[in-house]
């Protein structure tokens, strides 16, 4: 069975970063494209990041406009694990976060994801 398993997850004061990881059991984990969305209590689960299965300078990245210059997502193919470096951390970036997977084409859309992580906490303090 594939599994996603999101951790790094905490508190955090405000202009804080944290690092939250995802590793994989995908078989063939370099065809894969990777994402990390999130949803905040009451809110509607939203995009944060995703990178593509191409290698090339570690491959292609597309990111919310709230996470650029911010949010930096990376992969480890070899360890089969997906990162997400947050800087400058904001109140409003309090949510669960969640790493997905679909095979190779890079997307910003929840829909076109197969593969979902639990989630982990990211609790952001004033």
């Amino acid at each position: 069975q594939v599994q996603l398993v999101e951790s790094g997850g905490g508190l955090v004061q405000a202009g804080g970063s944290l690092r939250l990881s995802c590793a994989a059991s995908l078989r063939t984990f370099s065809n894969y494209a990777l994402g990390w969305f999130r949803q905040a209590p009451g809110k509607e689960r939203e995009f944060v990041a995703a990178i593509s299965w191409i290698s090339w300078s570690g491959g292609r990245t597309t990111y919310a406009e709230f996470a650029k210059g911010r949010f930096n997502i990376s992969r480890e193919n070899a360890k089969k694990t997906v990162y997400l470096q947050m800087n400058s951390l904001k109140p409003e970036d309090t949510a669960v976060y969640y790493c997905a997977s679909r095979f190779q084409l890079i997307s910003a859309r929840e829909e076109d994801y197969d593969y979902w992580g639990q989630g982990t906490q990211v609790t952001v303090s004033s």
